[in-house]
């Protein structure tokens, strides 16, 4: 076997073992109680009791410095939002609903007569996409949602209420 190949392997062999390290699971009895994104860390911090339960790395809308303004924009929203929904049936596997657009972005847009969008979520990869795992962080690539692996919106799913907030840091 040549030198290359034992690199290459060994190389295959350590991403295999960091998309597959999820970090500590979050204790059964956790209740996250808020997030707070940080948009240019790319993390997402889950707290309960203002105590940092664990971070998630994540991928952002394309476009991802500064806030969502318009429908297509391809950004995600900055501000203080709340869990408006879950749904477990997605085509993203799961998905947080994120309140946007509050009363704010609403009056931005209709001022711009523009349309400020909609359907932030939370979510994981796309159904066909799930054997990316933790890879899709490479990338922004999301259409201003909040993307993690599927294995970690489980457990945010698992331990989060609808009326959460959400405060998207830029």
């Amino acid at each position: 076997m040549s030198r290359l190949s034992v690199i290459i392997g060994s190389v295959f062999i350590c991403l295999a073992a960091i998309s597959c390290n999820h970090g500590r699971p979050l204790p059964a009895s956790a209740h996250i109680d808020s997030l707070v994104v940080i948009k240019h860390d790319r993390l997402l911090c889950a707290y309960e009791k203002g105590r940092l339960l664990k971070q998630y790395k994540i991928a952002l809308g394309r476009h991802p410095v500064g806030d969502k303004h318009f429908e297509g924009d391809m950004c995600t929203p900055e501000g203080l939002y709340f869990i408006n929904a879950k749904n477990a049936q997605s085509a993203y596997h799961k998905n947080l609903g994120i309140s946007y657009p509050d009363r704010n972005d609403l009056n931005y847009a209709r001022k711009a007569g523009r349309s400020p969008g909609g359907d932030i979520k939370i979510h994981g990869l796309r159904n066909d996409q799930s054997y990316l795992g933790r890879f899709h962080t490479v990338t922004d690539w999301t259409h201003g949602c909040i993307a993690v692996s599927n294995h970690e919106i489980d457990e945010l799913f698992a331990h989060i209420n609808t009326g959460t907030p959400v405060n998207i840091l830029p």
